[in-house]
């Protein structure tokens, strides 16, 4: 009985040991696969600082970078091997001539999500920050950038506003997408033990009864998909993060509850943005500043309301450089092929200060 016994506590003892090594493998090649599709997406954006895609010298360096790393477990010829099927596939890759959308965030978050409702075709990149969408877009880098705008239940997205008032670049296209949060935790947590939530503060305030009903601390970060890689890698077993479903796959972690938000039909706006503007659609948007003077936006507004034609937005701005001023962000519906929306055009920017046609775009609404 003995001898049985110490059997089985040693087959338990080895099988708990294989479990936890395949989880950790399991693991390490997520990371490897995420690493390697972010190398391609470095690949692609270097195509757009290349006169040509074949660079002897640059595979030479390459080469020898993944020869230096060979050793008892890295034989050279399996790292020449990897080296040069990288290689391969980046070149095919920047041969094909994708089309690049930016996104503020890191992959999964839901800007990404809409822009592949919007194109799946698109090849999306992540940026830390709005404005290195915008600059993307502006120097050619990127042939379109997405940015959200505006939330249903939360209202304005901070920094947005001010970047399409600053640029120079055209709307092309409105997508309205219904934001479904989840919260996320590591493998083997229960709801029960999540004492904190990381996510974006948009993220947190569309989920806010949730978090008062379990007692949640909010915690705010850049991203919401950025809280679920951050939590994947730091393995916190007393934090959760709202992010989507998608980031759950990503980033190999479990999902504890879905559907948290307050609202469900939570939707957020985002808008598609571009060099080159269109000239037809369903929505058009403006950008303009008026003399600060009583009755000055009630007056401007009037070659709108004269045509029956339908505002959907109005978004104050402060003007940085004159303090009390503002800058007005409008939305209304129509299109630049009715005469009234261009004579009501031309007569707004003859009342302005500033005025910026920021462009005529089609609105999808994501079901």
């Amino acid at each position: 009985m003995k001898s049985s016994s110490r059997i089985n506590i040693l087959t338990a003892k080895n099988n708990s040991a294989l479990k936890e090594i395949r989880q950790a493998i399991d693991a390490l090649d997520e990371k490897i696969l995420r690493s390697i599709e972010e190398r391609m997406s470095l690949a692609l954006r270097l195509s757009r600082l290349k006169d040509r895609i074949s660079d002897p010298q640059r595979e030479k360096q390459v080469l020898n970078h993944f020869k230096n790393h060979a050793g008892p477990l890295l034989s050279e010829k399996f790292v020449v091997g990897l080296a040069l099927a990288l290689i391969k596939e980046s070149k095919s890759l920047q041969g094909r001539k994708f089309k690049l959308i930016g996104f503020q965030g890191e992959k999964g978050a839901y800007s990404e999500e809409a822009a592949l409702k919007y194109d799946p075709q698109l090849i999306t990149m992540p940026f830390l920050e709005f404005k290195e969408v915008f600059d993307g877009v502006s120097s050619n880098f990127l042939d379109y950038g997405i940015v959200p705008v505006e939330n249903y239940t939360e209202g304005q997205v901070s920094g947005v506003g001010d970047l399409l008032i600053t640029s120079h670049l055209k709307i092309v296209a409105e997508i309205n997408y219904p934001v479904h949060h989840c919260l996320l935790g590591v493998s083997g947590t229960d709801l029960a033990q999540v004492r904190i939530v990381f996510s974006h503060l948009q993220a947190l305030g569309q989920c806010r009864d949730f978090l008062q009903k379990y007692n949640i601390e909010p915690k705010p970060f850049y991203d919401t998909a950025g809280a679920a890689r951050m939590l994947a890698e730091r393995q916190l077993k007393e934090a959760g993060v709202i992010a989507s479903k998608k980031c759950a796959q990503i980033y190999g972690l479990q999902v504890l509850k879905e559907n948290i938000e307050d609202f469900p039909g939570n939707r957020t706006r985002f808008l598609i943005i571009s060099k080159e503007g269109l000239t037809e659609g369903a929505k058009c948007s403006v950008a303009f500043s008026l003399k600060n003077e009583p009755g000055a936006l009630s007056q401007i507004l009037l070659p709108l309301a004269k045509r029956k034609i339908n505002l959907t937005r109005l978004e104050s701005r402060p003007n940085k450089n004159h303090p009390g001023e503002y800058f007005f962000l409008l939305d209304f519906e129509g299109s630049l092929s009715e005469e009234k929306i261009r004579t009501s055009l031309q007569e707004l920017k003859k009342r302005s200060l500033f005025f910026r046609f920021l462009g005529c775009y089609p609105v999808f609404n994501q079901l």
